[in-house]
């Protein structure tokens, strides 16, 4: 029996059980994945966001945080209700149309050399299932209402009383489960400063790739500009991969509205785009961050996405990251510095 409790007092045998409870948890709740995610997701952005709203005020003048959060969720409620009303029939039309005519052109036009050829291609992925996984998700956009507004109730009611929610938690750190305690405040802290940020940094990245694409779209006369945007911000989440998948209905969309030429005209647009995200914004927005080769990448998306599905896709990096952190795996350069120094 002491030999038992020797075994379980060990800080790595205990945050090994923590982790393995945790996954077991998660998977008993993967039905609510889609809730969990976007609440930490909508929590993290918008507390990030009251933050630096915050700090630039009380430079001017002082405010209270709980105001600036206040009008930050009513600015987000009144765009939500804006764009419903006014964009989200005009999205379905649109978003239906461009897949029903993107299917209808594949299968009406493989006499064509180069479409036959991607026609073969895209046969191998079998997209026609995504396509149809694509309808389906926007037949359940009664459910995501309900699951994006239970998400904004309640991130709302835990930034408004935040300190107060924190400091109901500490009282775990003294009590009869206090190991747990310990160990939810380390991995927790751990995965606010990683899974967190480079989430936030995908967002970014994500809005940036999206603002340049449809100013490249718009120019060049591209029909289907907002389900293009909805599309193409989604897959700009995607790392290195979301690149790609985006161009494919883009290609189509072009060589049908202008044909060979309009397909190089845009991939010259999307090279320049990702040119300037690689040289510019990325070293900016990384500059804290490992970098991962793109075989990792692809790696980490593969088996993300056969376990996670589409969610795996945009969140499978950030647990990677999240990982290497609690791994304190460091970058190469970093720890040859540290062998000099020392």
């Amino acid at each position: 029996m002491e030999a038992l409790r020797t075994f379980f007092a060990h800080s790595v045998i205990r945050r090994i059980l923590f982790i393995m409870l945790v996954v077991l948890l998660f998977y008993s709740l993967h039905n609510m994945l889609n809730l969990l995610l976007l609440l930490f997701l909508v929590t993290f952005v918008m507390g990030r966001l009251e933050g630096f709203v915050t700090k630039k005020l009380s430079k001017l003048f002082p405010i209270s945080p709980i105001l600036v959060t206040v009008v930050l969720y009513v600015l987000l409620v009144t765009g939500l209700v804006f764009g419903i009303s006014n964009y989200l029939p005009k999205m379905i039309n649109q978003v239906v149309d461009m897949i029903n005519n993107i299917t209808r052109f594949l299968d009406t036009s493989q006499d064509n050399h180069i479409v036959g050829v991607l026609v073969d291609a895209l046969e191998k992925v079998d997209y026609q299932k995504y396509l149809g996984s694509a309808v389906d998700y926007i037949m359940k956009l009664g459910k995501w209402l309900e699951i994006i507004l239970f998400v904004i109730l309640l991130s709302f009611f835990y930034l408004l009383q935040k300190n107060k929610v924190n400091q109901f938690t500490e009282k775990f750190r003294y009590s009869k489960i206090s190991w747990a305690y310990r160990e939810f405040h380390y991995f927790g802290s751990k995965f606010a400063s990683s899974f967190g940020k480079v989430i936030e940094v995908q967002l970014l990245i994500a809005l940036f790739n999206t603002a340049l694409t449809m100013i490249g779209l718009w120019i060049l006369g591209f029909p289907y500009l907002i389900a293009l945007t909805i599309m193409v911000f989604l897959l700009s989440l995607i790392p290195v991969a979301g690149v790609i998948i985006s161009f494919i209905p883009i290609g189509i969309i072009g060589y049908q509205i202008g044909g060979l030429s309009m397909v190089l005209w845009a991939i010259g647009m999307i090279l320049v785009i990702h040119a300037v995200e690689t040289y510019f914004l990325n070293p900016r927005l990384y500059a804290h961050k490992t970098k991962l080769p793109m075989f990792y990448t692809f790696i980490i998306l593969i088996f993300a996405q056969h376990y996670m599905g589409i969610w795996g896709l945009i969140i499978g990096i950030p647990i990677f990251m999240f990982l290497m952190d609690v791994l304190d795996v460091e970058k190469p350069e970093n720890t040859e510095l540290n062998k000099k120094t020392s």
